[in-house]
């Protein structure tokens, strides 16, 4: 099958890139793909071949149809005005035009220099592209919106962090890169009509339900906030902090994307931070909710040139309500909950003061509250505390509240184990992928996104332990 691209964002917007091809790597090599998502997306099996240099994976050539361009954008960073950044080492290489009609960008980063670079050096190393993939990959068969990776690609070009490493490749496909940043960019730059240019792209070609509403430009903004909204709320509910949510890290479209310095929660922290260079804490997993209010108040401000302020305040106003109901679902579906009790946010703040002070695992003890019986007091849980008449507390209070549902024991324990994941992607599980990929050793990554392609299912291995004491101290930062 033939692919085909397409090329909106060039041939659309204009003022928005700088045409500009990839820089390859030296004796680049494919060593991963994502061949459940290379199925769906029709690519042909021989583009992915290991017995020839990386091709359009690393940059090297094109396919016909790609028009590679580097993005400009801005943002706030850390909630301080950044100025302009853009693709300082990516390359959106073309947008795949699918039988349906849609399309998905292909966006190669480590693609080297662009005009946006600043004082870096538009290379990516073989960590971070690694962590990417599996990030992304395992928020995608958690059921939460996100960028997807489809290839990566070492190399022998040296890239200079803290100390020597490879230079890698990673091609990864979305909907549309699209950040509030881009929007940003024009706002601070006092073209107005370039800001409106982007939300007619927007509503053209992601809401065009909306293209001939009178007020779209409002419906569109209120679905943003939503989408945010939900996001969030599904970030929270599986114990991911991204880590960087500056807002050009952030997706029109609600997609979580730009991995960096993540983690999953091990030990329940509502103040975790994951980013060993966010001194103040201001992307803590506790402040995320409150983050991606004022980022999209930030938006809000770039498109008020052209929306009512009162009606950008009154799309702000249904943030707060989205998250809570969106967090509200997930987590009664996480305790096992099938109706709504006016005691079950007092249950939940119970648990998580239980939490909190033993400093029990987020992931395990969700997963192991999924086999209660409600007539039963015996749980596995109970001995991963050590204060056992404050569990047995809660737990008779909770197994009296599983009661009012009239719901057999199978039945619930089914729907939550469908929510509540066996395996998430512990920064230690990564860890041991990269060491092993760094010692041109594949296996484990290769195993390690078998097993986050199915995190509902039960193991015996080490997959679904607390991580180990050295993987307690893993730092990881915006280089990661």
């Amino acid at each position: 099958m033939t692919l085909s691209f397409t090329a909106r964002w060039h041939d659309e917007l204009p003022a928005t890139y700088t045409a500009l091809s990839p820089t390859p790597l030296t004796h680049s090599r494919l060593i991963w793909h994502n061949d459940a998502l290379a199925q769906q997306l029709n690519i042909p099996a021989a583009l992915f071949s290991t017995d020839r240099p990386a091709g359009v994976w690393g940059g090297e050539t094109l396919l016909p149809g790609m028009s590679p361009l580097a993005q400009v954008y801005s943002g706030h960073q850390f909630g301080v005005w950044a100025g302009q950044l853009g693709d300082g080492r990516g390359i959106l290489l073309g947008e795949q035009l699918l039988a349906d009609g849609s399309t998905v960008d292909w966006h190669l980063k480590g693609a080297g220099l662009t005009p946006y670079s600043r004082m870096g050096d538009g290379r990516a190393v073989l960590r971070s592209t690694i962590r990417e993939s599996l990030a992304s990959e395992a928020m995608h068969y958690l059921g939460i919106p996100t960028t997807r990776a489809l290839t990566i690609v070492t190399s022998d070009t040296p890239v200079y962090r803290e100390t020597v490493e490879a230079g890698a490749m990673l091609v990864r496909v979305a909907q549309s890169h699209m950040r509030f940043g881009h929007f940003e960019h024009f706002y601070y730059r006092r073209e107005p009509e370039k800001v409106q240019q982007l939300a007619d792209f927007a509503i053209r070609h992601y809401w065009p339900h909306l293209h001939d509403e009178n007020d779209k430009y409002v419906l569109w903004f209120r679905d943003v906030v939503s989408r945010t909204a939900t996001l969030i709320a599904d970030w929270q509910t599986v114990g991911f902090a991204h880590g960087v949510m500056n807002t050009d890290n952030m997706s029109i479209l609600g997609l979580t994307m730009d991995y960096g310095p993540f983690g999953f929660l091990d030990d329940y922290d509502p103040g975790f931070i994951c980013n060993h260079s966010d001194h103040q804490g201001r992307y803590r997993f506790d402040n995320q909710p409150a983050v991606g209010l004022w980022n999209l108040q930030r938006l809000a401000q770039s498109l008020s040139p052209f929306i009512h302020v009162d009606a950008l305040n009154e799309a702000l106003d249904t943030y707060q309500q989205a998250l809570l109901t969106r967090y509200g679902q997930r987590m009664r579906q996480k305790l096992g909950f099938l109706s709504e009790q006016k005691e079950d946010n007092e249950l939940l703040n119970a648990l998580f003061g239980l939490m909190a002070r033993e400093k029990s695992d987020y992931s395990r003890t969700f997963r192991m509250l999924s086999v209660t019986e409600q007539r039963s007091a015996a749980s596995p849980l109970r001995d991963e505390f050590i204060d056992r008449d404050a569990f047995d507390a809660w737990y008779t209070r909770y197994r009296t509240r599983l009661q009012l549902d009239g719901v057999d024991d199978a039945t619930r324990q089914t729907s939550m184990q469908s929510v509540n994941p066996a395996v998430v992607l512990r920064n230690w599980l990564a860890q041991r992928a990269i060491d092993a990929a760094e010692k041109g050793e594949m296996d484990e990554l290769h195993r390690l996104h078998h097993v986050l392609r199915h995190p509902f299912n039960d193991r015996n291995d080490d997959y679904t332990h607390r991580p180990p004491d050295w993987g307690r101290r893993l730092e990881i930062s915006c280089s990661s």
